[in-house]
């Protein structure tokens, strides 16, 4: 039972970076842009985030540093994207490349340097609770935040006006710009946001989840929280189980190593992938439904004044 209580904790933490990152994505594309710069985003504020921990002892302002450079670079994408109209597409993975290169001529100096300490979080009472205290109560408090942010942002699109005129501008920005409102830096603010969550889930994974600087150590978790807009259809609460999907079978492989079933590394790193690969070709059997909660004007340019 304790070995299941552990894969279930395992499953949360690792679902957490996705569900962050995708999180923030899905905010960038409700306002009807595509950022495929996730991994770039999140490999520099891995770097950021961990240089800062490193240099400051505190994992808090790790965290910022990441979120600062999640907004910067993705300040600088929208700036591309948004007022000089170049291709959402080519400008976010020019910036993916970008921080595939960037961030490991950064982190050079810090491939062998070490978290400060580690981390132990456990809730009181709750956390001494067999099977469900180390299952659910002993995670890091960014770990809770991924499921508060998840009904935070349910509230915020579909509750307040600001989430609805977000909504609009993804919808049909003509209509939002005949109403009076400034398309161009809404859409800006939510790329800026979107970096931030994707910078935090990048700062969360050299800080807390590995405590180490690792070349390239996002390692696809971009590409598969970019897939899990998708998957989910653009609806926050299926992103966050689809994360914690996904985050389980990351983990799966590892659970059954431990428990004497021999398997090989190789398959263990391509189990994430194929996964994606699966839900997206299933759920694309039905463009239908896609294309009913898909954003109408996601990924198009848009000419104030057209």
């Amino acid at each position: 039972m304790e070995s299941y209580a552990l894969l279930l904790g395992a499953m949360l933490s690792a679902g957490t970076v996705l569900a962050i990152a995708a999180l923030g994505l899905l905010i960038n594309e409700k306002a009807g842009i595509v950022n495929l710069g996730a991994e770039g985003m999140m490999l520099c504020a891995a770097i950021g985030g961990f240089a800062a921990y490193v240099h400051t002892h505190n994992a808090w302002i790790g965290f910022a540093a990441g979120m600062a450079v999640g907004a910067l670079l993705a300040g600088l994408f929208g700036v591309l994207v948004i007022w000089l109209n170049t291709n959402q597409y080519a400008t976010g993975l020019a910036l993916s490349l970008f921080g595939v290169g960037f961030s490991a001529f950064v982190g050079i100096n810090y491939v062998q340097a070490k978290a400060p300490g580690g981390m132990a979080f456990a809730i009181p009472v709750l956390g001494d609770i067999p099977f469900i205290g180390p299952a659910l109560f002993r995670h890091h408090p960014l770990v809770y935040f991924a499921v508060a942010l998840t009904f935070a942002l349910i509230w915020f699109l579909y509750r307040t006006r600001a989430g609805l005129v977000l909504r609009s501008v993804g919808e049909s920005p003509e209509s939002a710009h005949a109403l009076g409102y400034p398309v161009r830096r809404i859409r800006l603010m939510a790329v800026m946001a979107g970096g931030a969550l994707c910078g935090l889930a990048g700062a969360y994974l050299s800080v807390v989840y590995t405590g180490l600087w690792v070349e390239n150590m996002v390692a696809g978790r971009g590409w598969i929280a970019l897939a899990l807009t998708t998957f989910a259809t653009w609806r926050p609460l299926r992103v966050l189980l689809g994360a914690y999907l996904f985050g389980g079978v990351t983990q799966l492989g590892f659970h059954l190593q431990s428990v004497g079933v021999d398997v090989p590394s190789q398959f263990l790193a391509m189990m994430p992938y194929v996964a994606t690969i699966v839900v997206l070709a299933l759920i694309s059997r039905n463009p239908a439904f896609i294309r009913v909660n898909m954003p109408a004007s996601i990924g198009k340019p848009f000419y104030p004044g057209s």
